[in-house]
């Protein structure tokens, strides 16, 4: 038997509980009750409105609790009940990512970076490309064969992390299987997004898009200077190739010296989606449809790019947020980008999933690479015996296509080039001191983004946070509402010189902020935040009749949705950087991450409207005050 024919080369983990075991009795995401979401909502705008605006607000609530609104949440509770299977948000939410017309860079793909390996020989290009190459497709065959460990929230892992844990909760049937995981006060999540991971892409159409998924292809895309390679990473039995075949085709293709490609098709995936699907049906007509299938049935894309960063940690930042685009193919559900000096990291693609399936895949395999690399630098010059099976895969492009892509290269880059893109870590303190001082990490961090807006504007604007429901069947996401009352007094209070408070008065204020941020965090992770609610009733009114509730018509209701601050954090020591692109013209995309000894973000914003270097520097001023306020 050859030696990578082994289960321990094939597979990153084998199980003792099945991947999907606790799938079937996961708890149903539920329903808040109307006048508790209502009331929430009321709460939310209470720090964004003059009085006369909240009254006004007010009472749209009312006439919505007395009126339309009962009959929508009864249309809502019927249809989910008819849906056993699933939860009320799923379809909705994956609607309202597919029907989105705007472009997949900046406005949603997110990316990841690693932080690098400890020995620098890993980082090599070619080394540091085949290794992850490898322990993606050794997690890829532990899902697929449903013996990667199961994801699971363990609230006291000392008590649930353990051999007797699995012992005990594989032996019981999948539909009861999740009330013995929580007799171990562990949350076993919800998996279901993790298939739409590999093998697929989303698909441009007109009006709305569709997730396009091939489980049976067993070949890699990789994209370098533009161009388009596959090679077969799997054999006939689905056993993985050798580490060296799989470092033979990548060392062909990073020799392959051919100059860029003068017509890059993927810059067209940086396109609106409308337009995109119109010139990609032109790509279709015109002889494209084979390559376009490979692209989109690969396992994923692997990108090698030709630029170093060195200690650039700007052009690291725009590099794998978006790049000039002509070396990107932004529809894949992730793509592997490496580039020349052996920086790795993703962008992916968001309506098949959110950050929690991500996650666990970017920590999997850094662990990986990093504690048991399959390829090694001193196996780089055997190469040369290895048989190489590489496809290039050459578009057919005429004289329209041509001219599309010319046109995208230009207006995409006059788009990137208004971004601004920012970043800060403080070092002074971290998770570890919070908890010493009794104050949540996140609060503080929410705390410090109200802040660092108040010192420049000297206002409270609309504030999302992302939180996951994935402890729920098919739960996405909720939102934390981190703009209150209690970080609203506070903002006053530190930046406006009139009020003198003594720091330990100041403190205290800092210490209600917590609370009141642990309380919205605690319902929306059990799903009861309002924000999905609402969402999915004004869906319902929208299908129901042409006349809008009130609610849905009051100004107040667009203003709280048109997020300035759009805040996400991916907390992991392995990742050196994460973020995104705002999500309105006039706001700021910030991606942060709370480490033991450090706090950390990245921030974007469009010129002409905010400006991301500014507030950085009054986001590290906030620290800072926060800082010695709680230090007294």
């Amino acid at each position: 038997m050859a030696l990578y024919d082994t289960i321990e080369y094939q597979y990153m983990q084998i199980s003792k509980i099945p991947t999907l075991h606790f799938q079937p009795s996961l708890p149903r995401l539920p329903i808040p009750k109307l006048e508790d979401t209502c009331k929430r909502y009321l709460n939310a705008q209470k720090p964004l409105l003059n009085n006369e605006e909240l009254q006004n607000t007010s009472s749209c609530i009312s006439k919505f609790l007395a009126n339309e609104g009962q009959g929508l949440q009864k249309l809502l509770l019927q249809n989910n009940a008819e849906n056993p299977h699933t939860s009320y948000i799923s379809e909705p939410w994956f609607e309202m990512y597919l029907q989105d017309r705007k472009p997949l860079p900046i406005n949603y793909n997110p990316f990841l970076v690693f932080i690098p390996e400890s020995d620098p020989k890993y980082d090599v290009q070619l080394v540091k490309a085949t290794n992850l190459v490898i322990s993606s497709l050794r997690f890829f065959k532990s899902l697929k064969n449903n013996v990667l460990e199961p994801e699971i929230f363990h609230m006291k892992p000392e008590k649930s992390d353990t051999q007797l844990f699995r012992n005990v909760t594989r032996l019981i049937p999948s539909r009861f299987s999740w009330y013995g995981a929580y007799l171990f006060k562990a949350f076993p999540l919800d998996m279901s997004q993790y298939k739409n991971l590999f093998n697929t892409t989303r698909i441009p159409e007109l009006e709305k898009d569709i997730i396009f998924h091939d489980p049976l292809a067993k070949h890699l895309v990789i994209m370098r200077r533009g161009h388009f390679y596959a090679f077969d990473v799997m054999d006939a039995n689905d056993s993985i190739y050798s580490p060296k075949k799989i470092a033979a085709c990548l060392k062909t293709i990073l020799e392959d010296n051919r100059p860029p490609n003068k017509h890059p098709v993927g810059v067209l995936t940086s396109l609106e989606r409308n337009q995109w699907a119109r010139a990609r049906s032109h790509l279709i007509e015109t002889g494209n449809q084979e390559i376009l299938q490979k692209i989109d049935s690969a396992l994923f894309v692997m990108i090698l790019d030709d630029e170093v960063i060195g200690t650039d940690q700007h052009k690291l930042i725009r590099k794998y947020l978006h790049s000039d685009g002509t070396n990107r193919w932004f529809d894949k559900s992730f793509s592997v980008i490496v580039s020349k000096d052996g920086y790795g990291g993703i962008n992916f693609e968001h309506s098949w999933g959110d950050g929690v399936a991500v996650l666990r895949y970017f920590q999997d395999v850094k662990a990986d690479i990093s504690k048991k690399p399959r390829f090694h630098p001193n196996e780089v010059d055997e190469l040369s015996n290895e048989s190489v099976n590489v496809e290039r895969l050459q578009f057919s492009i005429d004289t329209k296509s041509e001219s599309i892509i010319n046109q995208q290269i230009t207006d995409y880059q006059e788009w990137v080039n208004r971004l601004y893109v920012d970043f800060m870590i403080y070092e002074e303190f971290g998770k570890d001191q919070c908890k010493k001082l009794g104050v949540s990490p996140d609060a503080v961090m929410q705390l410090a983004f109200q802040l660092a807006l108040y010192i420049l504007e000297g206002k409270s604007v609309s504030t999302y946070e992302s939180c996951s429901t994935a402890a729920y069947k098919h739960g996405r996401t909720e939102t934390i509402r981190p703009c209150t009352l209690e970080t609203k007094a506070i903002c006053v209070a530190m930046t406006q010189k009139q009020i003198e408070l003594s720091k330990s008065e100041l403190k205290r204020m800092i210490l209600d902020c917590s609370k009141a941020h642990n309380v919205l965090t605690k319902e929306a992770v059990m799903g009861q935040g309002f924000d999905r609610h609402l969402f999915v009733l004004k869906k319902i009114s929208e299908k129901s009749g042409p006349v809008k509730p009130t609610i849905f018509q009051d100004p107040a209701y667009d203003a709280l949705n048109h997020n300035i601050l759009s805040t996400s954090t991916l907390s992991s020591p392995v990742v050196m950087a994460g973020g995104f692109g705002p999500v309105v013209s006039d706001g700021y995309g910030i991606g942060y991450m709370i480490q033991d000894k450090r706090l950390g973000a990245v921030v974007t914003s469009y010129n002409g409207s905010r400006n991301a270097n500014q507030y950085v520097q009054a986001l590290a001023h906030a620290f800072k005050s926060i800082h010695d306020v709680l230090h007294t």
